[in-house]
C-alpha cells in the first residue's frame, strides 16, 4: 500500500469559473480523503517558490500573474489550496486532473472537461497537481504548516 499526501490547487480561473465544487466532487469520487483545504492569497513570492523549478522558461513571467489571479481581474490573488491523502494519491488526483495542456487532456478529466487555451495562447487548466512524491512532499510544506494538515 502506497499512502501518499499531495497538494491540489483550484487555479484562479477555476475559482472565477465557479468550478470549485465540480473539482472537489470529482476528486472525492476518486476516493481520496481530503486531509486540509484553506483559501489562500498567492504573494509573488509564494508563486514564485512554488513555481521554482520553471523560473527559467519563457513563460515565467505569464505563469505567475496566472496563479496571481491578475489574467482574471482577481484582486485578492487567491486560490483554494488543498491536501487529498490516500493511495496513490499523486497519480490518482493526476489522472482526475487530466493533461497539463488542456488540448491533450482526456474527455472526463478535469483539464478535458473544463480546461481551455485562451486566444492569448494562456493554458486555463483548472487545478495544480503534484507531478511526484518529491514535489509533493516540498509543496505541501510551503503552502501549509503541519498543524493545518489532519494528521
Amino acid at each position: 500500500m502506497n499512502k501518499e499526501r499531495t497538494l491540489v490547487l483550484i487555479k484562479p480561473d477555476g475559482l472565477f469559473r465557479k468550478l470549485t465544487g465540480l473539482v472537489i466532487d470529482r476528486l472525492d469520487a476518486a476516493g481520496l480523503e481530503l486531509a486540509a483545504a484553506k483559501m489562500v492569497t498567492v504573494s509573488e513570492s509564494l508563486a514564485r517558490e512554488h513555481y521554482e523549478a520553471l523560473k527559467d522558461k519563457p513563460f515565467f513571467p505569464d505563469l505567475i500573474r496566472y496563479i496571481r489571479g491578475e489574467f482574471h481581474g482577481l484582486k485578492d490573488h487567491r486560490v483554494l489550496a488543498m491536501v487529498y491523502r490516500g493511495e496513490n494519491a499523486i497519480r490518482r488526483v493526476r489522472d482526475v486532473a487530466g493533461a497539463t495542456n488542456p488540448e491533450d487532456a482526456a474527455p472526463g478529466t478535469l483539464r478535458g472537461s473544463f480546461g481551455r487555451i485562451t486566444t492569448k495562447g494562456h493554458f486555463e487548466n483548472v487545478i495544480h497537481a503534484s507531478s511526484d512524491p518529491a514535489d509533493a512532499e516540498r509543496e505541501v510544506k510551503l503552502w501549509f504548516r503541519p498543524e493545518e494538515i489532519l494528521p
